[in-house]
């Protein structure tokens, strides 16, 4: 395979970090997250972040950071302290844009009196809380470890600590769910007139427990009813959906998740985490991070556990695999701004698409029928 053409001016920026522990193990969970009891190793992970990052930074040349996300396992359970730290040490390394945005992913159950101010005092300006479902038999079906009441008070709890920026996840497409009930979470959830809502379907991961030992879910008809009717339900209380499974006010969108889709870099901190970078050769690649905490403490130098180049024959499809997730999509001249190959490399694919009314003219954007058609669409890149 050749290497790519080279991408001239590079992407912007993000950060993504990763706490892997949380407090048990949810039966749907395929991400890197291991159970905890009794004292996070804090310290010990602060110097083993520090340590990854100081290796990292010539491969980012001095670029500024844009947005930051903190996800896990379950970043909610490291304390104040760890986060006031942890900022002090980004910024003696990075550069931050004035307005960036920095997300942290907290979960109803692990939130103490005064947490919520103290990370907003540590840096962090976003929340996106996990609270999956509002209803309590959902709740214990998906082994969440809080209950109703938690989900509300932790909404409260950010809101009153000046969060004005916050996302609630929640799933559809649960054991037993009919369209009315997944109505009734979403209306729920909109009572505290959130500005960003993920709402992405529950399904059967590899190495799961709930792949080992399947639920049974509702059938593609009820699945395609259940989505139909949460639709028109965000909708008529002013949310837009601007991705296939987050949705917004105007204006409210994650300009992380926008960095992704739009085929941006991001620098990778943390177990397990992955990254994706465009090196100063023009060239792109994607890496990822030692994934076992233990050791990822313990390793010595580099935490980085493999790297991969993106190739020129894949470069297409894995943008667009990114860029057609949105429902406005890009406009063209990005594809070569990202991937430093030129437009006419995929002329042909565009054109076919466009003759079977799947993509816009003029601008890389799936019409209604090629999104419900995604996936086959994508396939025209292999």
């Amino acid at each position: 395979m050749q290497a790519a053409h080279g991408v001239t001016t590079p992407p912007p920026l993000s950060l993504y970090l990763h706490v892997p522990w949380c407090v048990k193990k949810c039966p749907y969970c395929d991400f890197n997250s291991h159970a905890f009891t009794g004292a996070l190793p804090e310290r010990a992970y602060l110097d083993a972040l520090t340590e990854d990052l100081k290796h990292d930074l010539e491969r980012i040349q001095g670029r500024t950071i844009q947005t930051m996300f903190i996800g896990g396992g379950t970043p909610s359970l490291m304390s104040a302290d760890f986060y006031h730290t942890l900022f002090e040490r980004l910024h003696h390394y990075l550069r931050f844009e004035p307005d960036a945005e920095i997300t942290l992913e907290a979960n109803p159950g692990t939130l103490e009196e005064g947490r919520f101010e103290g990370f907003r005092a540590a840096g962090i300006n976003r929340l996106s809380l996990g609270i999956q479902s509002f209803d309590p038999d959902n709740l214990k079906a998906l082994g969440r470890i809080h209950d109703d009441r938690a989900a509300h008070r932790a909404i409260e709890a950010a809101l009153n600590a000046g969060f004005d920026n916050f996302n609630l996840d929640l799933m559809h497409g649960l054991p037993g769910q009919t369209p009315e009930a997944a109505v009734a979470d979403l209306k729920t959830a909109m009572a505290w007139q959130p500005p960003h809502l993920s709402w992405y379907q529950l399904t059967l991961e590899p190495n799961t427990e709930f792949y080992s030992r399947p639920p049974a879910l509702p059938d593609d008809d009820r699945l395609w009813a259940i989505y139909e009717a949460g639709a028109d339900t965000l909708q008529d209380h002013g949310l837009a959906a601007y991705e296939v499974s987050a949705w917004s006010r105007p204006g409210r969108a994650s300009r992380h998740n926008l960095n992704y889709w739009t085929f941006g870099d991001y620098l990778a901190l943390g177990a397990g985490a992955h990254g994706k970078l465009t090196l100063a050769s023009g060239q792109v690649e994607r890496y990822w991070k030692t994934r076992q905490p233990d050791a990822y403490l313990n390793r010595i130098g580099s935490r980085t556990a493999g790297t991969q180049e993106i190739e020129t024959d894949d470069m297409a499809l894995e943008f667009m695999m990114n860029a057609l997730r949105l429902n406005e999509g890009v406009p063209e001249h990005l594809f070569t701004d990202r991937t430093g190959l030129p437009l006419h490399q995929v002329a042909a694919v565009l054109k076919g698409l466009r003759n079977d009314q799947l993509l816009h003219p003029d601008r890389l954007q799936t019409t209604d029928l090629g999104q419900r058609y995604l996936n086959s669409l994508l396939e025209r890149f292999l």
